[in-house]
């Protein structure tokens, strides 16, 4: 803890890179949110033990050109005041750890009773069957039913493996603060291209539950810029061009919006695609051993 801030009916947004994060939808989303409100560091958490520096290396970056500096992985808390809200946010950008994460997310959840904070809400993105031509859909959960009448969330119905933004959920529900959820889906055949897409979709839907003014004007030049560029490698190929029209096509008759992707749904499409890669890491794990 580097400084103490005074914070007025403060809410707590988290977003983390690694397992999460498909497409860093949910950490560019963070990040965006820190810079366009001027968020400012106070508190961090030392990564010496959780991490496996083997798996989540730290990197070396050249200062002026030759001094050599390591850079570790950060979990960084900021705050800001939230424009339009009359209340304040502490924003933790972070790095999904690799060990003791019941530790992690005591102190996660340590901090934010601390400084009274009335709402936790967590920033995921995963990878779906939606294309890259339209808004990424996004759905919001919890666990509190008060809250998700109050908010208009849904309940989750997820089963499955999950990640640190559960394993912290869990945490809040145990430390009795009330937490939600958000979720973009992002197009499952640019997983490896940051998508700027689902980032302003989160953004979007955060600001608008909670009452907070976000000027999106760079993130929807970026979507429009990333929606082309994909579109550019996506017609070279022309099996992939032709799924994606489906999937357009698709998009394009749902009617309502009560027609659109539902949190069951995007749930069912990230166990199926955790379990398609757990398959994949298996055959590797095979043919290495051999």
């Amino acid at each position: 803890m580097e400084s103490r801030p005074d914070l007025e009916r403060p809410v707590l947004i988290a977003a983390f890179r690694g397992w999460n994060d498909g497409g860093q939808g949910a950490s560019l989303a963070g990040a965006y949110l820190a810079r366009a409100w001027a968020a400012q560091e106070f508190a961090s958490i030392d990564p010496e033990n959780f991490y496996d520096f083997q798996a989540t290396r730290p990197m070396v970056t050249l200062v002026d050109g030759y001094m050599r500096k390591v850079e570790w992985p950060e979990n960084t808390f900021m705050h800001a005041p939230l424009p339009g809200a009359g209340r304040d946010a502490i924003i933790l950008l972070g790095v999904e750890p690799n060990l003791r994460w019941r530790t992690f997310s005591e102190l996660i959840t340590g901090l934010a009773q601390d400084f009274q904070v009335e709402l936790v809400i967590t920033l995921g993105s995963l990878l779906a069957d939606v294309p890259h031509t339209r808004p990424s859909p996004v759905t919001g959960s919890a666990t509190d039913p008060e809250l998700i009448d109050q908010l208009g969330l849904q309940a989750s119905r997820y089963e499955g493996p999950t990640g640190m933004v559960g394993v912290l959920h869990d945490a809040c529900s145990r430390a009795g603060l009330k937490s939600a959820s958000l979720w973009a889906a992002v197009p499952h055949y640019v997983s490896l291209t940051p998508s700027p897409r689902a980032a302003k979709a989160l953004v979007d839907r955060l600001g608008d539950l909670l009452g907070a003014d976000v000027d999106t004007v760079e993130l929807d030049e970026a979507a429009d810029a990333y929606a082309q560029q994909v579109s550019e490698a996506v017609a070279t190929d022309e099996e992939t061009s032709a799924y994606v029209q489906d999937l357009e096509r698709r998009v394009d008759d749902l009617v309502d919006e009560e027609d659109l992707p539902s949190g069951d749904s995007i749930a069912a499409e990230l166990t199926r695609f955790l379990r398609e890669r757990e398959n994949d890491q298996g055959d590797d794990d095979v043919a290495r051993e051999h």
